[in-house]
């Protein structure tokens, strides 16, 4: 599977596309034809396949396909695959619909935060697709300013450090955007393979009867016992607890 990466577009024109609800005149195609289509439109459609394929299935020729036109007619909309990219991502990001400046919020900082993993694991399950984008170069869209600028003003009031509220922030985010990755590879290996997690492990039972040497593992078979293995969700147990650790080092520091 290839690694798709944001950012990788021409730079004016991606955030010309992504910030053009700011544009007075929006975008029209070439010769200044009516456009069949809005920019939403075009991207609905290749968020809609990458929901249901992968994001290979999102290329130029297939949203073309998608909306009955030609390839060479969605150029006049979206002028490469890197646009796209960054322009389908925005669009899921914004889903997640952070309380912006001067709005409610729920209960305390900590609280707020638990919102945003909420909400980012959520939308990671609706578009198993982002696990396979990297955001190393972001893209500079609404939905991602949005949500860096929710996640830092949850921590804004509790005394820290620029620099250390920069580095919480980044640390939870951190924290969050990968457990909801593995969690979105999941369900994408699910669906390619149609096996399950139970039915892979299953398969390999016979590696505990035959490899498995209970004197070289003695933890492994402390814990086992103990029950430390019993959860019926490991992933969502292990973010649990990371994710309070971290926010109870917060804290500490605030205290």
């Amino acid at each position: 599977m290839a690694m798709e990466h944001s950012g990788g577009g021409d730079p004016n024109r991606t955030l010309a596309l992504l910030w053009r609800d700011r544009d007075a005149e929006p975008p029209v195609p070439a010769r200044g034809r009516k456009p069949r289509f809005t920019i939403d439109e075009v991207v609905a459609a290749a968020v809609k396949l990458a929901d249901a394929e992968g994001m290979a299935a999102a290329s130029m020729h297939r949203v073309a396909k998608e909306l009955g036109v030609g390839t060479m007619t969605l150029y006049t909309y979206v002028p490469s695959k890197e646009e796209l990219i960054d322009l389908m991502l925005d669009v899921v990001l914004r889903e997640r619909a952070f309380p912006g400046p001067g709005e409610p919020r729920p209960g305390d900082w900590r609280d707020q935060v638990r919102l945003y993993a909420d909400r980012t694991r959520a939308m990671y399950r609706r578009h198993p697709w982002v696990q396979e984008v990297s955001m190393i170069r972001p893209s500079l869209g609404p939905g991602m300013m949005a949500g860096n600028e929710y996640l830092l003003s949850t921590m804004a009031n509790l005394g820290l450090s620029p620099r250390d509220l920069a580095a919480a922030a980044n640390a939870v985010a951190g924290l969050i955007e990968s457990a909801a990755g593995v969690e979105a590879g999941r369900a994408r290996l699910e669906r390619l393979t149609g096996e399950t997690e139970d039915t892979w492990w299953q398969r390999r039972s016979s590696f505990w009867e035959r490899y498995f040497d209970v004197t070289e593992h003695p933890t492994i078979v402390q814990v086992w016992n103990d029950g430390g293995y019993d959860a019926t969700d490991q992933s969502s147990c292990a973010f649990s607890f990371g994710l309070e650790r971290i926010l109870d080092g917060i804290a500490s520091i605030v205290d």
